[in-house]
């Protein structure tokens, strides 16, 4: 299914229920993450560089059987489709689109307005008239570029701090708390037909969550389009606090807008001073005590990984009319971020498929709620 032909403010009541995007689990049928979960909610991946360029033709076979919606890991943020003023870099962002519309797939773009990975020139920025003018020209020219074939933006990522106030970012620095209905109103009006996504790490956790609905219903009561909130998910088997994602879902939901896990991964290593989130910045030192499965994960974390996994997809089953989409943050654990962050030279196994691009046991237990009677 051709998603970028359909309309999709709230994806026509949800368009599971009259689309088929593959085929069903059955006999003579082909199981899959995306056919498993066909009638609930799409299923993602995010994509790197080799990803788009069908390196691997293993992990390229994989991709399209598995997932039905592709999220770009890096090559549309501002700091590599915009390296400097007058120049736009869009030779891997064409491929990113191209790969997801011949394979039928659901294309998010992420991210337009983003305080980090921005490009030299635009950080710098202290004018504010000089700001506002980069941000109204990278949307127009990025949003516009793919109007009517990206069906998603993530249009502001990672506004909010931890206690739920707005980031001292250079946007808000420079333009005020506006910048935010300003960057969503511009993002509607390049693509009218794009959902809009605002998307953060952490916004299950009560203070954060306050702050992320505050910022909702501002844009909404001034009239601002936004059509759903991304829960990043990046967390740990050590930690998983069920209740709260619950609570996220509800209260987002109750807004009248969807409810998309953009980024997810669950960490199976130690967590440096309890660190939580996603904070790009934060980085701490190497210790072999941090990386206790440098050659392999031991068979009872794999079970762990796996029963953490269930527990989450049993919630987003049990709120699948609420939910428009599941994105693992990587194809395969070598792909994962997690590898790098926040310590460096570690070895993490976050995701359903490990190295050699085989399903774990993780991906069976996810598979096994669909389709065991």
């Amino acid at each position: 299914m051709n998603y970028h032909k359909i309309a999709k403010p709230f994806y026509s009541a949800f368009l599971f229920c009259a689309l088929s995007v593959s085929p069903s689990v059955g006999q003579n049928k082909i199981q899959s993450l995306k056919s498993a979960y066909e009638d609930d909610f799409l299923i993602g991946t995010a994509l790197g560089t080799e990803h788009i360029l069908e390196r691997n033709e293993k992990a390229n076979r994989l991709i399209k059987r598995e997932f039905n919606a592709i999220t770009p890991e890096n090559i549309m943020k501002s700091q590599i489709i915009h390296p400097t003023p007058n120049h736009y870099n869009f030779d891997l962002s064409d491929k990113y689109v191209e790969y997801g519309l011949k394979n039928g797939m659901y294309i998010v773009g992420h991210t337009l307005i983003w305080h980090s990975q921005l490009p030299a020139f635009a950080g710098k920025i202290k004018n504010a008239d000089s700001l506002r003018i980069f941000m109204t020209e990278h949307i127009n020219t990025v949003a516009g570029r793919y109007a009517g074939k990206i069906n998603s933006w993530d249009v502001v990522n990672e506004a909010l701090n931890e206690d739920g106030t707005l980031r001292k970012s250079v946007f808000l620095n420079n333009l005020g708390e506006d910048y935010i209905k300003n960057a969503f109103d511009l993002a509607a009006k390049a693509d009218p037909h794009a959902a809009l996504y605002y998307n953060d790490y952490n916004i299950e956790q009560p203070a954060k969550r306050k702050g992320a609905i505050e910022l909702i219903r501002k844009l909404q009561a001034g009239g601002t389009k936004i059509d759903g909130v991304g829960i990043q998910g990046h967390w740990s088997i050590h930690k998983l606090n069920l209740q709260e994602i619950e609570t996220s879902i509800i209260e987002f939901s109750q807004l009248g807008i969807k409810v998309a896990f953009t980024e997810l991964d669950l960490s199976v290593l130690p967590n440096p001073w309890d660190l939580q989130g996603a904070d790009v910045n934060q980085r701490f030192a190497e210790s072999p005590a941090m990386n206790p499965y440098k050659d392999s994960l031991p068979d009872s974390i794999q079970t762990v990984l796996a029963n953490r996994y269930t527990d989450l997809f049993k919630l987003f089953l049990k709120h699948r009319d609420k939910i428009s989409r599941v994105t693992f943050w990587g194809v395969d654990d070598s792909h994962s971020w997690l590898n790098g962050f926040p310590i460096r030279n570690r070895t993490n196994y976050p995701l359903l498929f490990d190295r050699a691009l085989e399903p774990k046991k993780a991906y069976q237990a996810v598979i096994n709620l669909k389709t065991t009677k």
